[in-house]
C-alpha cells in the first residue's frame, strides 16, 4: 500500500489531497477515512489504497500512521466568540429539539449544516 501525507482537508468540503511518497496527488473523500475520524490535519502520515477515479488516482481505505504535532493553542478561535457560537447553536439546538418533538427531523442540507457546526464547535473544545 502507499504512504503519503495530507497535503490539505477540507472538513466543510468533505475532502482533500493526499501527497504520495511517489510524488503523485491522491484524492482524498472523507468516506475513505478511519470511523469516528471526521477530518485529518496536513502533514498526517497515512497508509492508503489507491483506485483510478474520474479525475485521477483516489484513496480508498486509509489507516493513520502518523499525526503532525498539534498547535490547538494558536488554532483556537478566541473564547468569547466560542462561546457566542455555542450560545446560537443552543437556540439552533432547540429548534432541532422541538421540530423532533413533533416528529420532524431535520432536512438533508439542514442536517449536514448542523452536523458541521457540531464537529466544528467539538474541535475547538477537544482540540
Amino acid at each position: 500500500m502507499p504512504i503519503g501525507r495530507v497535503k490539505w482537508f477540507s472538513l466543510e468540503k468533505g475532502f482533500g489531497f493526499i501527497s504520495s511518497e511517489e510524488g503523485e496527488d491522491v484524492y482524498l473523500a472523507a468516506s475513505a477515512l478511519p470511523a469516528g475520524v471526521p477530518s485529518v490535519k496536513p502533514g498526517t502520515k497515512m497508509e492508503f489504497s489507491v483506485a483510478e477515479g474520474k479525475k485521477g488516482p483516489q484513496a480508498l481505505t486509509v489507516r493513520l500512521i502518523d499525526e503532525p504535532a498539534s498547535v490547538v493553542a494558536n488554532t483556537r478561535m478566541a473564547a468569547d466568540d466560542l462561546a457566542t457560537i455555542i450560545e446560537d447553536t443552543i437556540k439552533l439546538l432547540d429548534k432541532v429539539g422541538n421540530g423532533l418533538r413533533h416528529g420532524r427531523y431535520p432536512t438533508g442540507p439542514d442536517a449536514t449544516r448542523l452536523a458541521k457546526v457540531l464537529k466544528g464547535i467539538a474541535g475547538q473544545i477537544d482540540g
